[in-house]
C-alpha cells in the first residue's frame, strides 16, 4: 500500500495526552542528567589521568625534537672527525650515526601514538606546562572532566532522544534513524582519531620547532598554560568531528527530499572549494593540517553522494511498487 494509508493506525496507536508527553519528557532528562552527572563524577577522579593521556601528543613531538637536535649534533660533531662528507650523510639520515640515537621526524610521531615506537630518551628538560591563577588547573579539570561526561553519556543522551521521538517516527522511519545513532558517533570518533593522531602531533611539533634556544643567551620557549593546552585539544576535537558529520547531514537532507544527488554532484567544485576554506578556518595555520581536514571531507562528501542516491533508488522502488499495487 501506499504510505499516505499506511501510517495513519500506528501514529494513532502512539497517540498520548499532552501532559504524559510532559512526564515521559520530565523522566528521560532526569536519566539523562544522572547519566551526566555520573558521568562527571568517573570523569574528573580520573581527570589527571586523562590529561596525561592528552599530553602524549606532546610529550612524543617534545621527545623526538630533541632526538633529532642531539642526532643532529653528534652528525656535525662526526663531520669534523670523520670528514665532512659522511658527517653530512649522517645529518640527511644516508648513513647510520655512531654517535647519539637516531631522531625522529615528524612523521615518526604517528608511530609513536600508535605504539609502534617507543619515545627516543634523551636527556633535556621536563615536559612543563604551567598555570598562573591560584586554581586554574582546578577549573581545567573540571571543564576536561565536564567534556569527558557528555562523550562518555553520549550513548545513554542519544537513546533518550531517540526514545522520545520514536513513538511519534513511522515504522519505516524508525529503521531509517537507526543507522544514524550508530554512523554519528563513529564518524565523531573518526575525527578525533585523525586530530588526535595526525593534526595535533604536528601542530605541537611546528610549534616546537619555533622555539629559540642557545643563541646568544636568548631564549625563548614553549611553555603552554594547562587551560589553554585543553582549550586547543577540545577545539579541533569538536571541529573536527562536528566536520565528519557531513554524510549523516547530507544524506538526512536526501531523505527529506531537500537535496538530490545530481544537485551534489553539480555542486561538487563549490563544495571542494568550501571544504578547503572551512579547513582553512578550523587548523592551524600550516597546509599539512588544512590537507589532513580537507582530503577527508571530500572522499565523504562523495560518500554522501553515493548515500543520497541509494536512498533515491529505494524511494523509487517503493513509489514503483505502491503505483503496481
Amino acid at each position: 500500500m501506499s504510505e499516505p494509508h499506511e501510517p495513519d493506525d500506528e501514529i494513532e496507536a502512539s497517540r498520548a495526552p499532552l501532559l504524559d508527553h510532559l512526564v515521559e519528557l520530565r523522566q528521560r532528562l532526569i536519566r539523562s542528567l544522572i547519566a551526566v552527572v555520573l558521568a562527571f563524577i568517573v570523569c574528573f577522579a580520573f581527570a589527571d589521568d586523562i590529561y596525561r593521556l592528552l599530553l602524549r601528543p606532546y610529550e612524543a613531538a617534545a621527545g623526538l625534537l630533541a632526538a633529532q637536535k642531539a642526532a643532529q649534533a653528534a652528525a656535525e660533531t662526526s663531520a669534523v672527525k670523520t670528514g665532512f662528507f659522511d658527517g653530512l650523510l649522517q645529518a640527511l639520515h644516508l648513513k647510520p650515526s655512531t654517535g647519539a640515537q637516531s631522531g625522529g621526524g615528524p612523521f615518526d610521531l604517528l608511530l609513536v601514538l600508535i605504539g609502534a615506537k617507543e619515545i627516543p630518551s634523551v636527556e633535556g628538560p621536563a615536559l612543563k606546562l604551567i598555570y598562573t591563577a591560584p586554581l586554574e588547573f582546578f577549573f581545567t579539570k573540571l571543564k576536561l572532566a565536564g567534556f569527558g561526561a557528555v562523550v562518555l553519556a553520549f550513548p545513554v543522551l542519544a537513546s533518550q532522544i531517540y526514545g522520545f521521538v520514536a513513538p511519534g517516527l513511522y515504522k519505516r522511519e524508525q529503521r531509517a534513524f537507526l543507522p544514524f545513532l550508530v554512523a554519528s558517533p563513529m564518524l565523531f570518533t573518526l575525527g578525533g582519531a585523525l586530530v588526535y593522531f595526525f593534526i595535533f602531533p604536528f601542530v605541537l611539533w611546528f610549534s616546537l620547532t619555533q622555539q629559540i634556544t642557545g643563541t646568544g643567551g636568548i631564549s625563548v620557549e614553549l611553555l603552554p598554560k594547562v587551560s589553554d593546552y585543553l582549550t586547543l585539544v577540545t577545539t579541533l576535537l569538536m571541529a573536527f568531528g562536528l566536520c565528519f558529520q557531513l554524510p549523516v547531514v547530507l544524506t538526512l537532507l536526501g531523505m527529506a527530499g531537500m537535496v538530490s544527488s545530481s544537485a551534489l554532484r553539480e555542486f561538487r567544485r563549490y563544495a571542494i572549494v568550501a571544504i578547503f576554506v572551512v579547513a582553512a578556518v578550523v587548523t592551524p595555520p600550516d597546509p599539512i593540517s588544512q590537507l589532513m581536514l580537507a582530503l577527508p571531507l571530500i572522499l565523504l562528501y562523495e560518500v554522501s553522494i553515493w548515500c543520497v542516491r541509494l536512498i533515491e533508488l529505494r524511494n523509487q522502488k517503493a513509489d514503483a511498487e505502491a503505483s503496481n499495487a
